[in-house]
């Protein structure tokens, strides 16, 4: 499903990934362990399609990876950056808002389910600068978890949520790869480690 070889990049002589192979199967979960700067959010956003390798090559589905495409878009979720939100617009709002786009064929059945997954219910009415990080946090996962995707692709996505939380993140995780779904993820936790099928520590 996922592919790179030997994929490099470098900016002014600096480099930012290393020589990197990947080969994700589909329908698994593969986790990029490595010290910060190694290259791990590097190699995220080549999978992601927002940036090319200076060497070497990235390839998701046999296809090139390129977020400019709405059919590569269609297949893959990516979470690096926290995503742009209307800030007069509630969380509830936000999420019907997604599914709408991409789609949905009820898009508040939709928000709503996300809502429950990520146990936030409470935080439905709120706006997004009234939720603390860890709040921020799980609402940036359900947007991203209400998207239609064949791969989703996260960054620390462990980040500022506690035990709890952090092992819902995992439970949904595995239920949407039992249906198909492929990860990648950089994470620094073993919790989230355990959960890979596919492990790939990346040196800088």
């Amino acid at each position: 499903m996922i592919t790179a070889e030997q994929a490099t990049v470098t900016l002014d002589g600096i480099t930012l990934l290393p020589p990197t192979d990947l080969d994700v199967p589909s329908g698994s979960v593969c986790v990029l362990r490595g010290r910060n700067g190694s290259g791990k959010t590097t190699l995220l956003t080549l999978v992601a399609g927002r940036r090319r390798p200076t060497q070497g090559s990235v390839r998701v589905a046999h296809e090139e990876a390129d977020d400019r495409s709405r059919a590569f878009r269609t297949r893959v979720a990516a979470l690096l950056d926290p995503p742009p939100v209307a800030r007069d617009l509630t969380v509830r709002e936000q999420l019907t808002l997604i599914a709408l786009t991409w789609a949905a064929t009820a898009p508040e059945d939709a928000a709503d389910a996300e809502l429950a997954r990520w146990g936030i219910e409470e935080l439905a009415t709120r706006f997004p600068h009234e939720l603390s990080s860890g709040q921020r946090r799980l609402f940036h996962l359900a947007t991203t978890w209400i998207r239609p995707a064949e791969i989703v692709i996260l960054d620390e996505p462990e980040q500022r949520l506690d035990d709890e939380r952090r092992r819902r993140l995992i439970t949904n995780i595995d239920e949407r790869r039992r249906a198909g779904t492929t990860f990648l993820i950089a994470s620094h936790d073993d919790d989230v480690e355990a959960a890979a099928d596919v492990v790939v520590r990346i040196a800088a």
